[in-house]
C-alpha cells in the first residue's frame, strides 16, 4: 500500500529535483560548463560570477536565470520542511511507523484467525480469541472501527476484506481460519469464496443474518455458519 506521508513529501521533493535538473540543463545551456560545475553552481552561486569574470558569458542571461533557479531551490526546499515538521506535529509519522511495526508482525504471524469486520459480533470473537492467546488479524474498512481494533491491542489492516490483496496481507495463506463477521452475510459470502481460494485450508466461519442464507454460504465454501440471531435464542432457552 503507497503511504499518505510519502505522497505528500513526494511531491515536493519531485518539484526540488525538477528544479535541479533544470538548472544544470539550463547552465550547461548558456555556459557550456559540464554537469558537475553546473551543480557546484547551484550550490554555490558564488561561483558564477567567477566564471563570468573569467569567461565571454552571457552575464545578464546568467544572473537572471541563476535567481530564479536559486528561488526556486529555497522555496521547494521550505516545502519540504513544512511538509514533514507539519506531519510530525499532526502524529502522522507515529501513525505510519506503528502500521509498518503492524505488517511485519503481520507477515511473521501464522496459525491465525482472520477476523473481517470489527463490529459487535466480530469484536466479541477477536477479544475473546486474544484472551485465550489465540493470534488475530482483523481486517475492516472503517476507520473508525479499524484504529480501535488497533488501540484494543489487535494485528489489523485496513480494506474491503472481500479483495485479495487485502486477505493476502492479512497472512490468509498461513491462517487456520477466517471469520466473515461484516453485517452483511452477501459479503461475508464473498469473502469466503476469496478466502477459499487462496487459502483452501483454512476453515471458513461465516456470519448470516437470515438462515436462508446458510445453504449458500456453504455453497460459497463456508465450513460454519452462524446466525447470531438463532445462537442467542439458544443460549437463552438453556437459562429457562
Amino acid at each position: 500500500m503507497g503511504r499518505p506521508l510519502a505522497r505528500r513529501v513526494g511531491r515536493p521533493v519531485a518539484a526540488f529535483a525538477a528544479l535541479v535538473v533544470a538548472g544544470v540543463a539550463g547552465f550547461a545551456a548558456l555556459a557550456g560548463v559540464g554537469v558537475v560545475e553546473a551543480l557546484f553552481w547551484l550550490l554555490d552561486p558564488t561561483s558564477i560570477e567567477i566564471f563570468i569574470e573569467a569567461h565571454d558569458a552571457p552575464a545578464r542571461s546568467l544572473r537572471a536565470f541563476a535567481l530564479v533557479v536559486e528561488s526556486g531551490l529555497i522555496l521547494s526546499g521550505l516545502w519540504i520542511g513544512e511538509t514533514v515538521i507539519s506531519a510530525t506535529f499532526g502524529g502522522q509519522i507515529g501513525t505510519e511507523l506503528r502500521q509498518m511495526q503492524v505488517e511485519r508482525t503481520i507477515e511473521n504471524t501464522e496459525r491465525h484467525v482472520v477476523v473481517c469486520g470489527y463490529g459487535t459480533f466480530g469484536k466479541t470473537i477477536a477479544r475473546r480469541l486474544r484472551d485465550r492467546d489465540r493470534p488475530v488479524v482483523v481486517v475492516e474498512t472503517g476507520d473508525g472501527q479499524y484504529e480501535r481494533a488497533l488501540d484494543d491491542g489487535l494485528l489489523a489492516v485496513q480494506g474491503d476484506a472481500r479483495r485479495e490483496e487485502l486477505l493476502a496481507e492479512a497472512g490468509v495463506r498461513r491462517a487456520d481460519a477466517v471469520v466473515g463477521a461484516v453485517d452483511d452475510a452477501n459479503v461475508n459470502i464473498q469473502v469466503a469464496i476469496t478466502a477459499g481460494e487462496l487459502a483452501p485450508d483454512a476453515r471458513v466461519v461465516v456470519r448470516a443474518g437470515d438462515e436462508m442464507y446458510e445453504s449458500v454460504a456453504r455453497r460459497a465454501g463456508a465450513d460454519e455458519v452462524i446466525v447470531p440471531e438463532v445462537v442467542s435464542g439458544e443460549q437463552v432457552t438453556t437459562t429457562l
